[in-house]
């Protein structure tokens, strides 16, 4: 029987050889030609479309789990696939596969007086480590768009998908050996013991360059404060929804209730409504009825419960509480001012939205306000890469470093500069 050290001092080597075998992957790939990798990623998108019944049956042990566990429903609904999700996957690396290669690409270029030419060039990241839970397209997404972008990079999925996960990592393999790429260059953590994360978290000697926590409030948040390498993250999505004086009312309806109510449980789901008190009488109303006839529960402040009395009164926690659910808090504010006071005080700078036929409003709207993503008269669950033609994202980044906003195949790039002279030399 192993001993609590038995089984620590195991997983530490276990993750020092996964780190080892991701290093020496880094280089070849890093070099590898964009056919090639064209070519791996269209045979991973194959790959999955032959795989679905091997994928379905290993989900369906996943679910059955998370039934076992009390997974929630939101949480179930981000673990489960089905047939259409599956081709959305193979659609998904498709997607990334077609996108332009980032690796080599001139991002400036400039001459100085001396006669030299400077160019600032796209290089891989090196090795990335992807932490994430419950959701198994991540494994598909991640692996393909770390290798679009040149990097290796070891996956740590959750427990509750690790069968789905496994299925769909066969898959990326079989791309990479179809193209003659290492295998090693896509890694799956094959134990569910949290000692892999903090071994991770140490960088796995030299071996991750930067990691990407994608995950609840715990996850992110330890990452964040026990990392000793680069973060891409965010560590909630408390994303607003503010409906303007201006606003055209059907327009606001339906922004509102997709923003809240067409997934509740990714992070670009609307968490607070702001509502402009000069449209008290001609909007909230019209608007609360449509987001409880679509199943939301509704948490308001008393001037908005006295309204809509069906809704519940609003705690302090509503206004800095990320629901991933069938929830929304309400607030009536004093116009733009009102609503920009009131995100900047609770958001998460992830994801905030402005609905206003007023252009100067919204263009205030997006100045004052500090978020990754701002969007005028859209519903806040377009927050995703996919819907920004990145193919995918690996997570929304909401930190000021390096990446912000959605994290496709540019923001897994660093950069470096190449000068070219003709002998010059310093005085």
């Amino acid at each position: 029987m192993l001993t609590t050290h038995d089984a620590s001092t195991n997983v530490a080597v276990l993750m020092e050889d996964i780190g080892r075998k991701a290093r020496a992957a880094a280089r070849p790939l890093a070099l590898a030609s964009a056919e090639r990798k064209h070519a791996a990623l269209v045979g991973m998108a194959q790959a999955v479309v032959r795989s679905e019944q091997a994928i379905l049956s290993a989900n369906a042990l996943d679910m059955a789990n998370g039934e076992d566990a009390g997974l929630t429903p939101s949480m179930m609904d981000r673990l489960k696939l089905d047939s259409g999700r599956i081709r959305a996957i193979a659609d998904g690396i498709r997607a990334i596969a077609e996108l332009k290669d980032p690796v080599g690409e001139v991002i400036a270029e400039w001459d100085r007086p001396n006669g030299l030419h400077i160019e600032r060039v796209r290089t891989p990241l090196g090795i990335i480590g992807v932490i994430y839970e419950s959701r198994p397209n991540v494994t598909a997404d991640a692996g393909a768009l770390c290798l679009k972008a040149g990097n290796a990079v070891i996956l740590r999925g959750g427990s509750d998908s690790l069968h789905s996960s496994q299925a769909i990592h066969a898959c990326l393999v079989e791309g990479l050996k179809s193209a003659g790429l290492p295998e090693d260059a896509i890694q799956l953590v094959p134990t569910t013991d949290r000692a892999a994360v903090g071994e991770m978290l140490t960088g796995l000697s030299g071996n991750l360059d930067v990691i990407v926590p994608r995950g609840g409030k715990s996850l992110v948040g330890r990452v964040q404060r026990e990392a000793r390498v680069p973060v891409f993250a965010h560590l909630e999505g408390i994303c607003h929804l503010y409906i303007d004086k201006a606003a055209d009312l059907d327009m606001a309806v339906k922004i509102a209730v997709n923003a809240k109510m067409r997934r509740t449980g990714i992070c670009g789901s609307a968490e607070t409504l702001l509502v402009d008190r000069a449209v008290k009488d001609t909007h909230l109303l019209p608007i609360l009825e449509a987001l409880d006839a679509a199943g939301c529960e509704i948490r308001a402040e008393d001037e908005v419960r006295a309204v809509f009395p069906n809704a519940k009164p609003a705690k302090d926690e509503d206004w800095t509480t990320e629901y991933l659910d069938a929830i929304i808090s309400v607030k009536l504010v004093d116009g733009v001012s009102g609503a920009i006071d009131h995100i900047e005080h609770y958001s998460s700078h992830h994801t905030e939205a402005i609905v206003t036929d007023d252009a100067a409003t919204a263009e205030r709207f997006f100045n004052e306000i500090d978020s990754a993503i701002l969007l005028h008269n859209a519903s806040t669950q377009f927050a995703d890469g996919g819907e920004f033609g990145m193919g995918a994202e690996i997570g929304i980044a909401t930190g000021r470093m390096h990446a912000r906003g959605p994290v496709g195949v540019e923001q897994l790039t660093s950069f470096k500069y190449r000068v070219r002279g003709q002998g010059q030399t310093r005085p």
